[in-house]
């Protein structure tokens, strides 16, 4: 997909309305206490309103009729589970050798989070992600020598798996300023049964749970001039919180362009996510990533049968893209009670919405004019942010370090729970709740958490019961 330029008049307005927040942002009792116009509709026009457990697996509300086709056959080839080859069904078949999981449903269901697993549990619905030390000719991470980039738990028939893991944490106690105290779990992981002999001596491994599906062809439509907007007035700021772009490769475009997607913002579009996932996760080969996720030393695995070549055609891709580029988000819930309004305020208080940027504009989508030139308010900047020591998984992502994560989009948090029945956030799902998300923030993000420590209980829930609305 191409974006052409937006005009200078957005992103003039999109500067103007962050200024206008961060000066409105250092008292939350000087703030207007009142809604804004559009506040609820987070995708835009795009947005739908529906609070039930299906409330992620809606196309955008203004999907034109000739793009409802390719998103329908996206959905089940999305939620259907993909077999070992050969097989009757031509087009799900080639699964594996080696894999995580059947479908991206497995992971991301009802297209929304998943959660860690408990401790005695084998890690299923999240990744491990594997690199040595060093990076490629253009930044990539380099995988491990037997193992390649992320452990495998499953295996076709005849084929051994790669390893489980397991975690368990350690909980480290807490108080804040008003003397309430609290416990934050640190997770610790361990590989056990490695199919292939042991994973190299400085392996880097870090633990990724899979995120929300909703808005990704909308945050796809934000133009880089944004972006890079948004990492410049932060650095002029001079407040400690500078933002970064993660510059990755785009193997379609064949040159390096905004990273968006994954806990680094390691893939630039959701064309090579898909396509990375597939590989990746389930062993399924496309146009895009032709080779199989094994490595040449785990030599039983290029013996198996293949589902072709590619495994996934090009127009089964193109429709799990449009399927993924189209999910809708949901509208706001009780955006104009003035507990919430209360809690917005001490979110820009705070400091929070110098990342999570409340609102971005689209520019130009012409594949997907129903995303062209919307007023969304996914509360990210995209941008990679030093989170500090506690969150750190030391491992590099093209220009990401180990304690650089991107800013998270907020949109749809507050129905997490009702859509996947739990609260686990975090990139490896540490923090039970919101609370524990907000106080695992370290590094440009320690003065925000000392903030909310600081807050009394009132003022706490309130902050919380914002974000639950958005």
């Amino acid at each position: 997909m191409r974006l052409t330029r937006p005009k200078l008049s957005s992103l003039l307005a999109s500067a103007l309305f962050l200024a206008a927040l961060a000066s409105r942002g250092s008292d939350a009792n000087s703030m207007i206490l009142a809604p804004e116009s559009g506040e609820e509709l987070s995708g835009g026009d795009t947005t739908v309103f529906d609070t039930s457990p299906k409330a992620f697996g809606f196309p955008a509300h203004n999907l034109k009729e000739e793009h409802r086709a390719s998103f329908f056959v996206g959905h089940s080839f999305f939620n259907e589970n993909w077999v070992v080859a050969p097989a009757s069904t031509a087009g799900r078949d080639g699964l594996g050798p080696l894999f995580n999981t059947r479908s991206c449903s497995a992971c991301h269901f009802q297209d929304g989070r998943s959660r860690p697993p408990k401790p005695g549990e084998p890690i299923v619905a999240m990744l491990i992600r594997l690199s040595v030390p060093g990076s490629g000719r253009h930044k990539e991470s380099i995988p491990d020598p037997v193992y390649g980039g992320q452990i495998q738990g499953q295996a076709v028939p005849g084929v051994p798996p790669e390893a489980d893991v397991y975690v368990k944490y350690e909980e480290l106690p807490g108080r804040f300023a008003d003397g309430h105290e609290f416990s934050l779990r640190k997770p610790v992981y361990s590989v056990t049964n490695l199919g292939y002999g042991p994973l190299a001596k400085d392996v880097m491994m870090s633990p990724r749970t899979a995120p929300a599906m909703i808005g990704l062809g909308l945050l796809e439509a934000v133009p880089e001039e944004t972006l890079r907007a948004l990492a410049g007035q932060q650095k002029t700021a001079g407040n400690g919180i500078a933002g970064r772009i993660n510059f990755v490769w785009d193997e379609t475009a064949k040159k390096t362009l905004p990273g968006r997607y994954g806990w680094k913002a390691e893939q630039p579009t959701v064309l090579q996510q898909t396509a990375g996932a597939f590989v990746g996760d389930m062993g399924i080969t496309s146009s895009l990533v032709p080779k199989e996720n094994h490595t040449e030393r785990q030599e039983i695995c290029a013996r198996q049968p293949s589902g072709g070549h590619p495994e996934v055609s090009d127009k089964i891709l193109k429709d799990v893209v449009i399927y993924s580029r189209t999910l809708a988000v949901p509208a706001r819930r009780n955006w104009t009670d003035p507990a919430v309004l209360r809690g917005k305020a001490l979110f820009g208080q705070a400091g929070c919405a110098t990342c999570h940027v409340p609102r971005l504009q689209t520019g130009d989508c012409p594949d997907l004019p129903e995303l062209s030139h919307q007023t969304i308010r996914p509360y990210t900047d995209l941008l990679l942010h030093d989170l500090g020591e506690g969150l750190t998984d030391g491992r590099p992502v093209f220009e990401a370090t180990g304690r650089d994560w991107r800013t998270p989009p907020l949109w749809g948090i507050g129905l997490v729970s009702k859509v996947n029945g739990h609260t686990c956030f975090l990139h490896d799902g540490r923090a039970r709740n919101l609370t524990e998300a907000i106080l695992w923030h370290g590094g440009e993000a320690e003065a925000a958490r000392e903030q909310f420590r600081g807050f009394s209980q009132t003022e706490r829930d309130a902050l919380i019961g914002f974000l639950d609305s958005l």
